[in-house]
């Protein structure tokens, strides 16, 4: 069997003006890099929005992830490529960039897999069009511009102790979750603790993912919280004066790109959050730009329902340009068999006890979703080693619930692993029978929204804060900011704050850990349980099996 690297390395990639011209865009409309990829131009975007044209948009989410592995990314590619390819659709993919740290250490890759892939896969992988760079320089430029504003005098009492910016870097690197900095003599700078948050968790980065142009971008910048004086006061990046410098390095990040799945479908790949402690969505400006250039667009939320699910419908669809107008939920008789059983051991044998137990988390999911008001179809996601019986019976408890159920293959057959899937939900994306119910309302206070979706959402019965988080609130309240979003950071595992609690657990306590400003962003994030902001790596990190030969042809990733 071929690896996914070797699949993408054989497929014919058409030029990228041709791809381009798929969508009505010009030679002079896109900045190419090499033959395959390109990014937009400011004035082909600013002319792109001003159209009236919006697509359908369709969001993709899945049930909680599982060492079984759900398939996510090769849903919404296939599902693209069925749409545009079988069905003469104009359409479009916007998907997250892959931070390149777990590439090298354990989760993978974010470009899909076997037939159903965007290219070229090594570069979006790797180093692609230069954001996730160009995003690293930005964060530490600002972290070292407000060390040396301490250094040079420090005119607001910018208190060193209090500084909540952190460094940046997209290596999965535990030794730089907790540092010192500026030891040795007063020429090293002021000594005091700091820390490194990998890339894709870093404001800075959501901030990109939100903006819709520059002069939104620098604004928001501006509005980032440094610290506190020793005074106990606010500080801000535009208090400082750096938010033009740190705008300038992103200017050329902020352009989306544009590259091609396997069967030469559009797909603008931009921005990166993690859906555990961001907000998990690719950037707004992609997002609405594939809007307004094709018929339909197909989008994907990171992790489970609870999670890039959630913080799609309550968060990112209000920054769109239009809501979703349907939603999928992607599923594997694996990953279900899994959520009863906990272990990888025994999942190619047919268990249809330990199904009908793991059903749970997919109701629990798809009927998160349906709860929205926005109409919900489940796609299985179809294994060699799923028996006839085993498909049977979980596409008959799904249709217990009274929603509808397809299974696809398209890892194996590409575009035409799933028709009827793409005609199902082009029928739910065209039933205009949607209207988006949020979780919680605009003026809720920062406790009632918490409350909201862990119960309505996680179905807990109960949320417990910590001291600090406590403190924390009092702060915001002070501030005048416990009215915005959260974006509530949990294990991807469980619907719990406890990644052991598989399946769909009831009656237990979401404990919250702290609650940060991430003004510039306009949202809070509530941390729960025990998530990391920096990974590390495993025994046996993916680096150990990637390789490159004279050639340059990169060989491992897949």
């Amino acid at each position: 069997m071929k690896s996914d690297i070797q699949i993408a390395q054989e497929a014919h990639a058409l030029p990228i003006k041709e791809i381009a011209a798929k969508v009505g865009l010009s030679e002079t409309d896109i900045e190419p890099y090499g033959n395959d990829k390109a990014k937009i131009n400011w004035q082909a975007i600013k002319r792109i929005m001003a159209k009236k044209h919006l697509g359908k948009l369709i969001l993709v989410t899945s049930i909680s992830p599982t060492p079984a592995g759900e398939g996510k990314s090769t849903m919404t590619i296939g599902l693209g490529d069925a749409i545009n390819n079988q069905l003469h659709q104009k359409t479009m993919i916007a998907l997250r960039e892959p931070s390149m740290g777990p590439v090298f250490g354990l989760k993978g890759g974010a470009t899909g897999g076997g037939q159903a892939q965007v290219i070229p896969m090594e570069d979006i992988n790797l180093h692609f069009t230069g954001d996730m760079h160009a995003l690293t320089a930005a964060i530490d430029t600002l972290a070292a511009l407000v060390d040396n504003y301490i250094y040079q005098g420090n005119e607001l009492k910018l208190d060193p102790d209090r500084i909540l910016l952190k460094r940046g870097i997209d290596v999965n690197d535990r030794s730089l979750r907790n540092i010192t900095v500026g030891q040795g003599s007063k020429f090293n700078g002021v000594e005091h603790k700091s820390s490194f948050a990998i890339t894709v968790a870093n404001e800075l980065m959501a901030i990109l993912c939100l903006s819709t142009d520059i002069d939104d971008l620098k604004k928001r910048i501006g509005l980032m919280l440094v610290g506190y004086t020793i005074d106990d006061q606010p500080v801000f990046v535009e208090d400082l004066g750096f938010e033009g410098a740190i705008a300038a390095l992103l200017s050329n990040a902020l352009k989306p790109n544009l590259v091609q799945t396997i069967e030469h479908t559009p797909a603008l790949v931009h921005g990166g959050p993690f859906a555990n402690i961001a907000h998990g969505a690719n950037t707004v400006m992609a997002t609405n730009l594939a809007l307004h250039l094709s018929d339909y667009v197909l989008t994907e939320a990171g992790f489970g329902s609870d999670l890039g699910g959630q913080k799609f419908m309550d968060f990112v669809s209000e920054h769109l340009d239009k809501k979703p107008d349907a939603s999928v939920v992607v599923a594997t008789v694996r990953a279900l068999k899994y959520q009863a059983e906990g272990t990888t051991d025994n999942l190619s044998k047919e268990n249809l006890s330990a199904l009908r137990d793991g059903f749970g988390n997919l109701k629990r999911h798809m009927n998160n979703m349906r709860n929205y008001g926005i109409p919900v179809i489940v796609l299985i996601n179809h294994f060699a080693t799923d028996t006839k019986n085993e498909l049977n019976l979980l596409q008959k408890l799904i249709k217990e619930q009274g929603i509808d159920s397809v299974v696809v293959d398209y890892h194996e057959q590409g575009s035409k692993g799933g028709v009827e899937a793409a005609k199902a939900v082009l029928d739910l994306a065209n039933s205009q029978s949607g209207h988006l119910i949020p979780t919680y309302q605009k003026d809720d206070d920062v406790k009632t929204k918490i409350a909201k979706v862990a119960q309505k959402i996680y179905h807990a019965a109960r949320v417990e804060y910590s001291e600090k988080a406590e403190k924390d609130i009092q702060e915001l309240e002070k501030m005048g900011k416990d009215k915005l979003p959260v974006i509530i950071a949990k294990t991807q595992y469980s619907f719990t704050d406890n990644q052991k609690l598989l399946g769909a657990p009831n009656d237990f306590t979401l404990h919250v850990k702290g609650a940060s400003l991430k003004n510039g962003a306009g949202f809070i994030v509530i941390t729960t349980g025990h998530v990391l902001d920096m990974p590390g790596l495993p025994k046996h990190p993916a680096a150990l099996d990637i390789d490159v030969d004279n050639n340059g042809k990169i060989s491992g990733l897949f």
